[in-house]
């Protein structure tokens, strides 16, 4: 596994959005397309925005504390049919818990619960040369993060 973070959320030339994973040595990205709703959750998570009311993942992070639960680590763990796949690992009461998950939920929790992100090795044909990437991202004033 190969540890990553979260680069930016952005959106494409086809006003899709997508979340923009780089290793920690930003040499790498995997970029992994999500809704709207799922880019604000990341978002506000990035820019440490608390909305009105708890969204989904703050309610599942509310949900993880109050059962004395942790968040270990998300992993994305595979790609088929060009859909990505997660992993929740967590921790409750002594029990370890892994749980399936939409790799844009897990990285909106993740976010929320200052837990490690990791791609599966598998992914690395999968990534962009970071370089690459950026040379092809819209000005800064079309980005969302």
């Amino acid at each position: 596994m190969h540890e990553v973070k979260v680069k930016a959320v952005t959106m494409d030339e086809g006003g899709e959005f997508q979340v923009l994973l780089t290793d920690l040595e930003e040499k790498n990205v995997l970029p992994i397309h999500i809704g709207p709703f799922e880019a604000q959750a990341i978002v506000m998570a990035l820019q440490d925005k608390i909305p009105p009311r708890p969204m989904s993942h703050d309610l599942l992070k509310s949900l993880c504390s109050g059962l004395n639960g942790t968040l270990e680590k998300v992993v994305i763990t595979d790609i088929l049919n060009d859909t990505f796949y997660a992993e929740l690992y967590l921790t409750c009461k002594g029990q370890n818990y892994v749980v399936d998950s939409r790799p844009s939920d897990a990285i909106a929790l993740a976010l929320r619960c200052n837990s490690s992100i990791y791609m599966g090795l598998k992914l690395i044909e999968f990534t962009y040369d970071y370089d690459d990437i950026i040379k092809e991202e819209p000005p800064d004033d079309e980005d969302v993060h």
